[in-house]
């Protein structure tokens, strides 16, 4: 399979978020007109640093000192506190965030390797998955412990409403309407990847109308 649908979805996942994680901070790495706005109110404020917009270590170590002047954690992170202390507003409520959308890309990327791998009632392992030890293997992959069963996997994280889902997102349906009874991973533009009790891993719509009847809701473990 699926070389061009790895394609297409990984351009999906691009598109679909622009800006994606919750605003924890920003960091050394960090660039763009944010990273401008707060070299710009850092020099405003008397320190030694150059409006670039790439957060290097000359704006960490500004970033550091105004900390330090205004009683606030020293760690070289600009969050919520040190954003609005610098700017006199409020942080935004989304940041896109270079090392956790590289790591969603990642867990994507992990489970597409396993395309095409046959469904093993109970399996674990890449020799044969069920939807929940598919699940389980992949994040454990990227450092990331779940429970073995879906039911239980659905309290791991955050809940997430449907129309909030974000790649990385775990979606959980419910065969009998009722109980929970199978788990995929979203990857964007409606889609999620998952192990199939009939194509073993592969691709899905959560437009499909088996789906949309036995959707029961979506954790986010993740961010």
């Amino acid at each position: 399979m699926h070389k061009l649908g790895r394609l297409l979805l990984a351009a999906t996942f691009c598109l679909s978020i622009p800006s994606i994680c919750d605003a924890a901070a920003f960091r050394l790495g960090d660039t763009g007109q944010e990273i401008s706005e707060i070299q710009q109110a850092l020099a405003s404020s008397g320190y030694d640093v150059s409006v670039d917009g790439d957060f290097g270590p000359a704006t960490q170590e500004a970033v550091r000192q105004f900390q330090r002047d205004h009683h606030l954690t020293a760690d070289g992170l600009v969050g919520d506190q040190s954003y609005q202390a610098l700017l006199h507003r409020a942080m935004p409520k989304f940041v896109q965030h270079k090392s956790y959308l590289a790591g969603i890309s990642a867990i994507i990327g992990t489970a597409q390797q396993f395309l095409g791998v046959p469904y093993v009632w109970g399996g674990s392992s890449p020799s044969g998955f069920d939807c929940s030890g598919f699940v389980q293997y992949v994040y454990a992959k990227h450092g990331i412990n779940l429970p073995r069963t879906a039911d239980i996997q659905i309290s791991a994280g955050h809940p997430v409403n449907k129309a909030d889902l974000q790649p990385g997102d775990l979606v959980f349906f419910a065969g009998d309407y009722v109980n929970i009874s199978h788990v995929g991973i979203y990857v964007g533009n409606g889609q999620m990847i998952h192990a199939s009790s009939t194509h073993g891993i592969a691709y899905d719509s959560l437009s499909r109308d088996y789906r949309v009847a036995h959707y029961a809701g979506a954790c986010r473990v993740i961010g």
